[in-house]
Parts: structure tokens; sequence; C-alpha cells
């Protein structure tokens, strides 16, 4: 069965965006990006809510001539990766993306059913949430940024249900950033 996996980066602190509604803390240094660049490999679609395909969009509209060889290596694999949009405002989703408005459950169902090994990677706080309080998480892959922000929106939900853990995977890099892989534990 194919897994599903959340992942983000996060202040030290527990938020993917700051009170002020920034994440730039998050850029990576080339490391953390060549990390990325490897991990989005096992990737077979990627579910994001309305925000998070917004702000993913950047790397189907930009000018892809400013591009570094990094920069175009992340472009040539995320944006022919299929993607799941959850949204109840857009009316329409652009490249290689759908649309979805009905529940985040019956999608992974659906796509879980699909042959494959490939992950299902769910992005956006919101969304990755209800997918959380429905029990559909496998596995939590946090990149802690060593910032401390002090609100805004929270990776983990406040109010989750107690969810036990298997730490599986660590690794630090130079910038101080630390990646955090857990499955959970059934």
């Amino acid at each position: 069965m194919r897994s599903v996996t959340y992942s983000m980066g996060v202040s030290l602190d527990g938020y993917i965006v700051g009170p002020d509604g920034e994440f730039n803390w998050t850029e990576p240094d080339k490391d953390v990006f060549r990390f990325w660049i490897d991990e989005i490999q096992r990737v077979g679609v990627h579910l994001l809510g309305r925000r998070l395909y917004e702000t993913m969009l950047y790397w189907e509209t930009a000018d892809q001539d400013a591009f570094g060889d990094a920069e175009l290596e992340w472009a040539a694999l995320w944006n022919p990766l299929p993607k799941v949009v959850f949204s109840t405002t857009l009316s329409a989703v652009q490249g290689n993306a759908r649309l979805v408005s009905g529940g985040v459950a019956e999608e992974i169902e659906r796509l879980r059913a699909e042959p494959g090994e490939s992950d299902i990677a769910i992005g956006g706080a919101t969304l990755a949430a209800e997918a959380a309080a429905l029990g559909l998480i496998d596995e939590y892959q946090v990149m802690v940024h060593p910032v401390l922000v002090g609100g805004g929106i929270p990776f983990f939900p406040r109010g989750e249900r107690r969810v036990d853990l298997e730490l599986v995977e660590t690794r630090t890099f130079s910038s101080g950033v630390v990646y955090l892989r857990h499955r959970v534990a059934r």
C-alpha cells in the first residue's frame, strides 16, 4: 500500500509560517535543496491545499532561464508530478494538477488503491491536519529550521489525538537544519 507522507519545513517552535505570514526562513541552502530534490523522486502524487499550491506554482510559472542547475532539476521533477489541489475557493488549477473540492479521505483511499509503490505526499497544514485527524498519515517528515518565530500556522494541529511514532531517520545539515523522519506506529 502506498504511504502518505506529510513533510514541511518548520521552525524550532513548531510553525510552518510565522505570525506575519512569512516563511522565508525555510529557504533551503544547497545541501537541503539537494535533499528535497532526492526526496521528491519517491513521490508519485502530491496533495496540496490552496495556499501551498499557490506558493509552489512558482516552479511552473517562473522564467527558468534564471534557474541554476539545481533549480532546473527540481522544476523538471516537480512540474510533471501529478498534483491534487484541495480548495473550495479556486475554480481552476494549472500544470499537471487537478482540483478537488471533496474530502481528503476519499481521495487518499482512491490513490492508495492505484498500483504503484511511490509515496502520496501531502503538504499544507490545514489539509495535513484533516488527514492526521482521520489517521491517514503514515510518516511525518520534518525539516526543523534553527529559528523561533513565536506563532503562526503550526505544523501539528493543536488538540490532535495522541499518535505514537517510530524514529526512522535523522540528518543534520551544516546550516543547522535538522531532518526528522518518523513513521506512525500501528
